[in-house]
């Protein structure tokens, strides 16, 4: 192994003991809605797999790197928090320290303290910078998917489509909402946007300026823009805030609004009998 690898063969020794001990420790950590829902198995498994990364990244296994980041997304996707982990990984070096220098003088105990941090604190700062990486790259993944999601256009009929709000429009998803507009208009040749807004909580004035905006952005590229949604609490307030949607057509809900759609499209919704 190499310099100074009396740790790894200690932990490698004594890996079983070393784990139950490590595991008693982490079920009294403060986290306790990761414990709940781990069992002992589950953790004696996260405690083996670090001791196999201590392992192969000592011996500078050309996997090491890939197994690292398979523990970190593992770790990720079970929520464990870096300041979680950190702690378990401080608990470890604890109970190493103490039954390896238990019966010795306190130089025996500095020099451990010394090939500790020389040997094995290199391989967590890897394994936290990874899992920092990690996180942050599914992070942006998880927007991404938001943003793609948080304001699809979608078409309904020939011309028609429909944009589904939902959720708290603030000025960064309102760009998006308008880009995502003006692209679904031209990409599927539309000729009356129904936007609705039944799922969104609260309309206030910044909320129905975005709106007029988008209606305006509508009409310049030739197309009709409807807003949908209308429930009476939002009217209330639109009227309270004094806020002017005369040029906008609006109607109280989806179904009227496809109908309003049909009739400027020189369509109609009509029954046939059987």
């Amino acid at each position: 192994m190499g310099e100074s690898n009396y740790i790894i063969q200690y932990i490698q020794k004594n890996r079983e003991h070393l784990v139950n001990e490590w595991i008693d420790k982490l079920n009294n950590l403060n986290e306790k809605n990761i414990s709940n829902i781990i069992s002992d198995q589950g953790f004696a498994n996260i405690c083996n797999e670090y001791i196999n990364l201590l392992i192969y990244d000592y011996n500078k296994e050309e996997n090491a790197k890939n197994r690292i980041s398979s523990f970190t997304q593992k770790l990720i996707q079970l929520g464990w928090t870096l300041s979680f982990i950190m702690d378990c990984i401080t608990e470890f070096g604890k109970i190493v320290f103490f039954h390896m220098t238990k019966d010795d003088s306190e130089k025996k105990q500095m020099e451990f303290v010394w090939d500790y941090d020389k040997w094995i604190s290199p391989i967590n700062n890897k394994l936290f910078s990874q899992y920092a990486a990690s996180w942050q790259k599914t992070i942006s993944l998880q927007k991404i998917a938001l943003e793609e999601l948080s304001a699809p256009l979608i078409p309904v009929f020939d011309n028609i489509s429909v944009m589904p709000l939902v959720g708290t429009i603030d000025t960064e998803r309102a760009k998006s909402i308008m880009g995502n507009l003006l692209e679904g208009v031209v990409k599927y040749r539309s000729e009356v946007v129904l936007i609705d807004i039944t799922g969104v909580p609260v309309v206030d004035t910044m909320v129905a300026h975005y709106i007029i905006q988008a209606v305006e952005a509508v009409r310049l590229v030739g197309a009709k823009c409807l807003i949908v949604g209308i429930r009476p609490e939002i009217a209330q307030t639109i009227v309270n805030l004094g806020i002017n949607l005369n040029q906008v057509i609006t109607k109280s809900n989806l179904q009227k609004g496809i109908m309003a759609a049909l009739e400027m499209t020189n369509r109609k919704i009509v029954s046939t009998e059987e």
